[in-house]
């Protein structure tokens, strides 16, 4: 009888014991107290537990292992969320939208979504971010930090795994993102989720100074230059300067006479993709753009130089109509790019053709000669 009441006193001890222990431990999260010092790197905690758990990223021991895949981790938390890969088990659910995650934190991350919460801010430019991990991401755009690389034989370098991920596509040549309505595919979400827009129309990104909609960040910011008059994109050979990366690239390539694009019907090569297109039309006689009058199709850019293989606008089908022909000082000017011909002034076109559509047609060859 003795011996019961002292094992019931030792109990009651205990678990007074652990009651004052806890709450001691409790309590230091609301002092800041962390007695506990890390002798390798001097970080500090509340708990020797945590103490513990710590000092394994420096000795690098796993004592907690996986039974279905075998894959090690430092603490017994990790192991418990790990498993949850294997059995699909995800118990916490938002209240907003009902979409459940497999862990705590990336329920917390995901509320932000909905609350616009961004915690983290870049201590040197100022933008917040919803995650630590987003806000380590764009941190090494200040410092330069590329730490993950690629190991194929380009060697090109990334400030995220995510970035470097990507990348080993255009290796590889996977494209896992399928489009579900025409079964295009893509190695990248977000040229996906582009894709997506060219089926339901949607256009998000809108100009502050004409309204006029993209479907594309990018588009948008192209086409903001045409307000500011920005060209930044400079020839490293002329010094002509660009809105766009792409026409920087296409004019480059008057200077190294690259012609990339090829037909493969009559080998013939162009220096632009466009003008390889309106070529192949000459081949399959295929006359895509149909006049409103009289129902007559055409090629649009039907004029070839025989010289460079560029198309020019010539006079436009529905100037028969009108009786109009106001291209042929615009082609003759070409034409005068290969011969030795001095350069004249513009030829004075008929009277119907004003000085309007004159300078937009010199507009438009000035960009064939890109």
């Amino acid at each position: 009888m003795m011996a019961d009441n002292h094992t019931d006193h030792c109990r009651s001890f205990q678990g007074t014991k652990t009651l004052e222990i806890n709450s001691k431990q409790h309590k230091r999260t609301h002092v800041g107290e962390k007695p506990f010092d890390c002798d390798q790197c001097g970080k500090c905690f509340s708990q020797a537990g945590n103490l513990k758990q710590h000092k394994r990223t420096h000795s690098g021991e796993k004592p907690f292992k996986c039974d279905q895949c075998g894959k090690c981790f430092s603490n017994a938390g990790h192991l418990k969320e790990h498993k949850r890969t294997h059995s699909g088990e995800k118990p916490f659910e938002c209240h907003q939208c009902g979409k459940c995650f497999s862990q705590a934190g990336n329920l917390k991350q995901h509320e932000r979504t909905h609350s616009g919460e961004k915690p983290f801010e870049c201590d040197q430019c100022g933008k917040c971010f919803s995650t630590a991990g987003h806000l380590k991401q764009h941190k090494r755009t200040h410092s330069g930090e590329k730490r993950f690389k690629c190991d194929q034989q380009c060697g090109k370098c990334f400030s995220n795994a995510g970035r470097l991920k990507e990348h080993k596509r255009t290796h590889s040549g996977e494209k896992p993102f399928e489009c579900h309505q025409c079964g295009k595919c893509f190695s990248q979400a977000g040229h996906l989720k582009e894709h997506k827009r060219t089926h339901d129309g949607e256009k998000p990104f809108e100009c502050d100074q004409c309204g006029r909609c993209f479907s594309r960040a990018g588009n948008l910011k192209q086409h903001k230059r045409t307000h500011s008059g920005e060209k930044p994109f400079k020839c490293d050979q002329c010094d002509k300067c660009f809105s766009e990366a792409g026409n920087l690239k296409t004019h480059k390539r008057t200077h190294s006479g690259e012609k990339p694009f090829e037909c493969n019907q009559c080998g013939k090569c162009f220096s632009k993709a466009g003008n390889l297109k309106r070529h192949k039309r000459m081949h399959s006689g295929e006359k895509p753009f149909e006049c409103d009058q009289c129902g007559t199709h055409s090629g649009a850019k039907n004029f070839e130089c025989q010289q460079c293989c560029e198309f020019l606008t010539q006079a436009g089908h529905k100037r028969i109509h009108s009786r109009d022909e106001p291209f042929k000082c615009v082609e003759r000017r070409h034409k005068r790019m290969h011969s030795s011909e001095k350069q004249l002034k513009y030829e004075q076109p008929d009277d119907s053709y004003s000085i309007c559509e004159l300078l937009s047609d010199i507009k438009t060859i000035k960009q064939e000669e890109l």
